[in-house]
């Protein structure tokens, strides 16, 4: 394991050269397989039967409680958005969980942890001018209009804060693998990574996929409802 991020190959394009880095490579890995998953599950939802069973059971369960933790979390105005969330959820938890094969997790990198962080900032203002439309513009003069700058140094401080607290739970956790891979004793190299990516890969990669999807919806949330006083 490694730190930085490596350069696995350059693509001349014209004058232009584009990189290949370790972290595109891991997120084109986890875009495949979860592709390749859905179309899985879209085909097989054509033999789903009216009395379910086995697999179209998870398939059920996992869309009624992606549904339910929308409507709970973000309200049941927005409920709409429960796929793009469901998507990103199953995206962040696969990036994580990469590191245990010995991938890089895409989310030890600001840059995809930003992008991810932007896509919630878009659906904010989406879903505040949609359920509110003048009445979110008129938010950000709240109370008084000379509070407007205040306000929109608060909305764009929300996507690097989320981006940020993404960032530094994965990072220091491939910062502490990569020092135990490197000056850890051989015979704690035989057991200690193991149970470190379980805690690092698997359980604090939950947790903080989890944190930022209810952080998101929480957000989403309160922009798609009016604020009293």
């Amino acid at each position: 394991m490694d730190i930085s991020t490596k350069n696995v190959a350059v693509i001349k394009i014209g004058s232009i050269d584009v990189w290949i880095t370790e972290t595109m490579v891991s997120t084109w890995v986890i875009m495949a397989a979860l592709i390749a998953l859905s179309l899985y599950v879209h085909w097989s939802m054509k033999r789903f039967k009216d009395r379910p069973g086995g697999f179209q059971n998870v398939i059920e369960i996992l869309v009624e409680t992606c549904d339910n933790f929308v409507r709970a979390t973000a309200g049941s105005k927005i409920y709409y958005i429960g796929g793009w969330y469901f998507m990103v959820f199953a995206f962040m938890m696969a990036s994580n969980l990469v590191g245990v094969v010995g991938l890089r997790a895409p989310t030890a990198d600001w840059s995809m942890t930003f992008a991810c962080a932007l896509t919630t900032f878009g659906c904010i203002q989406f879903v505040g001018v949609k359920q509110r439309r003048m009445g979110y513009i008129k938010s950000f003069f709240k109370p008084v209009f000379i509070f407007l700058p205040l306000n929109i140094i608060s909305e764009l401080s929300r996507p690097i804060s989320l981006s940020f607290r993404l960032f530094a739970n994965v990072l220091s956790g491939t910062i502490i693998l990569t020092l135990v891979y490197t000056i850890a004793p051989i015979y704690l190299r035989l057991f200690l990574p193991a149970a470190m990516h379980i805690y690092f890969d698997i359980i604090t990669g939950a947790i903080q996929t989890y944190i930022f999807c209810v952080l998101s919806l929480t957000f989403i949330g309160s922009a798609a409802v009016e604020n009293e006083g």
